[in-house]
């Protein structure tokens, strides 16, 4: 049974901030920013004011920047009115329920290049909602100082995934934890109810410092007694005593000691990323991959080449960077309490690249202060989200405009240049830094053809991705990722490939290794996954509990039955974590399913549907189980409600289709699979099964001209290959066959 796969990787796993003084464990408390500002003034001072600062307040005359003078801003049909009522700031929109509403504006969420805002549902839930329409807080020359929609392309109203009301959208569970300090989500997943708590509002110093309890003791003492890290937990000490130093006759400066830990980069990881919790409990110091589990380059969140595509962040760009690998931490280059660049300008990268090398025309080829001379502008191009806020790739890579002609992939030149007509095509921006530089560029990122052709299926993907799986200069955050897409391509004679990423010294190499196994015999699940239930690293044993879902406990006894469990119930709590969020009741349902155990699986599936009623996974896998136990009706029931909601949905009419074969209604079912196969030409599977149902019900001439039409999109896709050489087989059209089983015999061959 295939389940469709939801997003949000999520476990319970408390968490105390200790450290050990004198032998003893001894619990930190959060005591407030405000108790440092005596011996820290400098740094305090630099904080007032920044982002972190900001990042969420009370509201009043002075934290709310938008105009709330009974002004009007038009979207999707709705008029939407922002006013206010004496000290109260208001706003009148569309409610959960499709009708305009009056809502108190509770607390402003950012404040640059926009503000939203925050209000409360009028449902004694404890949800605290993000506006969709927010305030763009830019200056009036720049476009700004006006209410704008951040879906402004698309119409969402009630009833819609992304509609402000809904999941996608709520402060407790998708935003707080990166706006606050020491955030307690605190919900109910029996009344579906937030008691969500906060030490401080805003990101304070205790936000990347831990709680600051123990220090403030050890401080006040006149004869200070000698303890690890005077209190805390961590000591953000990696630059402590280093020296970036360009050597002779060097153009590019080395670092005086290799850096040995990643404490400061994974304090700044987990609101800086895009990832899933794993468990509770993190504070500054503890491991990263113990509580997040960061977001591969996969497709649609990176291009294949590893740049930025929705909305991911910075930590697992950083990852991929050459700047990363020769040891640079986030405070090289920002000031961590301000937030701000430690240099304006080109200035910042001069710390460490020679000016004379590199700020020159000889090098970026532009005129001196231009765009083009600007080091950010070639090597971190920004991507704009949220409509206004423009965000620079931390990859540092160099451009690659010829990978662009042959992977589609973008490139700093044309996002410059495409304002000429002339030069769209980035075969002339290639041409010209070829012509600048005497070769075609290459960069630190090697990885882009491998990871193109495993999410494309060309015929060489098996042995690209496994060259890069093998090759330890790729970034450790590339690795992983073809090792999840090498997943498709295991034989035989390649289960050493991820047999040997088990024993990986990275742990997101590990966790992939151990997805890739899914779907494999169980014998072979039991000799390699079990072993991966004791791994130090905790999305590693996660992942195993997920795959060794389906596989019985047979006879475990003693310490092997405790691991097992102990691994079953760390994988639940890993979704309980956000229960509140569908993705995760989704995930458990397809774990329970796994194990059997359809009446849990059918509860979580419900429950999914109970927190966001189009959410269309639930839906589909709901009516999976029901197909599994031959309840086909149950499982029509659902996927018409469903096409109800998203009657665009392709896997409904694809799953429909399946159901409405089991029911015997094989025209019914054509039509079903015919429309999923039409709606989305990206995916091979549903023309596939189309194609098949039509071959089955005597139309195969139909069946392939589909299957053509697939082989033209999909050229080298395998399973297409050998339809259209059983289906002309079965025609008569042996010479048709044997054209399409040498070509399948080529590609073995490759």
């Amino acid at each position: 049974m295939r389940w469709a796969i939801t997003t949000l990787l999520l476990a319970v796993m408390p968490g105390l901030a200790c450290h050990a003084a004198g032998g003893e464990t001894v619990q930190a408390d959060y005591v407030g920013g405000a108790v440092c500002i005596d011996c820290h003034a400098r740094e305090y001072q630099l904080w007032s004011g920044s982002h972190h600062d900001l990042a969420m307040q009370h509201v009043d005359d002075q934290t709310v920047i938008g105009d709330f003078d009974n002004t009007f801003f038009s979207y999707a049909g709705t008029m939407s009115r922002f006013f206010r009522q004496g000290e109260r700031f208001m706003v009148s929109t569309e409610g959960p329920d499709g009708k305009l509403h009056d809502y108190e504006v509770k607390y402003t969420f950012g404040v640059y290049p926009l503000q939203q805002y925050l209000v409360e549902l009028d449902d004694d839930s404890g949800r605290l909602q993000a506006l969709t329409i927010a305030w763009d807080s830019r200056p009036t020359s720049e476009g700004g100082q006006r209410w704008f929609h951040l879906y402004p392309d698309e119409t969402i109203d009630y009833q819609d995934e992304l509609h402000w009301t809904r999941s996608s959208h709520n402060w407790n569970g998708m935003c707080a934890a990166c706006h606050s300090t020491d955030l307690q989500k605190n919900y109910d997943s029996d009344t579906d109810t937030f008691n969500t708590r906060w030490a401080e509002i805003d990101v304070s110093c205790e936000a990347c410092h831990g709680p600051a309890s123990e220090h403030i003791e050890w401080a006040a003492q006149d004869d200070r007694k000698d303890i690890e890290n005077a209190g805390f937990g961590l000591s953000l000490d990696e630059r402590k005593g280093i020296d970036w130093l360009i050597p002779e006759g060097g153009i590019t400066a080395v670092r005086s000691r290799p850096r040995t830990a990643h404490t400061e980069i994974e304090v700044c990881a987990p609101c800086h990323s895009r990832r899933s919790a794993i468990a509770e409990g993190f504070e500054p110091g503890r491991p990263l991959h113990d509580f997040y589990l960061p977001q591969l380059l996969s497709e649609n969140m990176y291009f294949a080449d590893g740049q930025v595509q929705d909305e991911v962040y910075v930590y697992g760009s950083f990852l991929q960077s050459r700047m990363y690998h020769a040891g640079v931490t986030c405070s090289d280059c920002h000031e961590p309490h301000s937030l701000k660049l430690r240099a304006e300008g080109n200035a910042v990268c001069l710390q460490c690249h020679a000016a004379e090398t590199f700020d020159s025309k000889a090098h970026h080829h532009h005129d001196k202060d231009s765009s083009g001379a600007q080091c950010a502008g070639c090597h971190m191009p920004p991507t704009t989200y949220m409509v206004v806020d423009p965000r620079h790739d931390h990859s540092f890579r160099i451009p690659r405009p010829d990978l662009s002609e042959e992977l589609g992939v973008p490139n700093a030149c044309n996002r410059c240049h495409d304002d000429q007509d002339a030069n769209r095509d980035a075969g002339w921006a290639a041409a010209r830094v070829e012509e600048w530089y005497g070769r075609k560029p290459q960069g630190y990122q090697q990885f882009a053809h491998a990871l193109d052709a495993g999410r494309n299926g060309r015929s060489n993907a098996g042995s690209l991705l496994a060259e890069q799986i093998r090759r330890i200069e790729t970034p450790a955050i590339a690795r992983a990722t073809a090792m999840r897409s090498f997943a498709d391509y295991i034989t035989p004679s390649t289960l050493d490939i991820i047999t040997d990423g088990l024993g990986d010294g990275d742990a997101l190499v590990r966790q992939a290794s151990v997805g890739a196994f899914e779907g494999l015999p169980a014998a072979i699940l039991v000799e390699y996954i079990f072993p991966m239930l004791d791994d130090p690293v905790r999305i590693v044993r996660v992942e195993a509990a997920r795959i060794l879902a389906s596989v019985p406990a047979g006879g475990l006894q003693g310490k092997q039955q405790e691991i097992y469990q102990r691994a079953l119930d760390e994988y639940i709590g890993s979704q309980l974590i956000n229960a509140d969020r569908p993705e995760a009741q989704a995930n458990l349902g397809n774990f329970y399913a796994a194990r059997g155990d359809t009446d849990k699986a059918i509860a979580a599936y419900q429950k999914a549907i109970e927190i966001n009623d189009a959410f269309v996974p639930a839906y589909i896998n709901l009516a999976d189980v029901y197909r599994a136990m031959n309840k086909n009706g149950h499982a029509a029931e659902v996927l018409d409600t469903v096409l109800g909601i998203s009657p665009e949905s392709a896997v409904a009419w694809h799953s429909l289709g399946l159901v409405q074969v089991r029911q015997q209604k094989l025209e019914q079912a054509i039509g079903s699979l015919q429309r999923a196969a039409e709606l989305d030409r990206a995916d091979v599977r549903y023309s596939y099964v189309y194609a098949v149902a039509l071959n089955s019900a005597g139309k195969a001439k139909l069946a392939i001209d589909v299957m053509q039409d697939a082989h033209d999109r999909f050229p080298d896709n395998r399973e297409v290959l050998q339809a259209l050489v059983a289906f002309h087989r079965d025609a008569g059209n042996d010479f048709a066959a044997q054209q399409f089983m040498n070509k399948l015999n080529r590609m073995g061959r490759q």
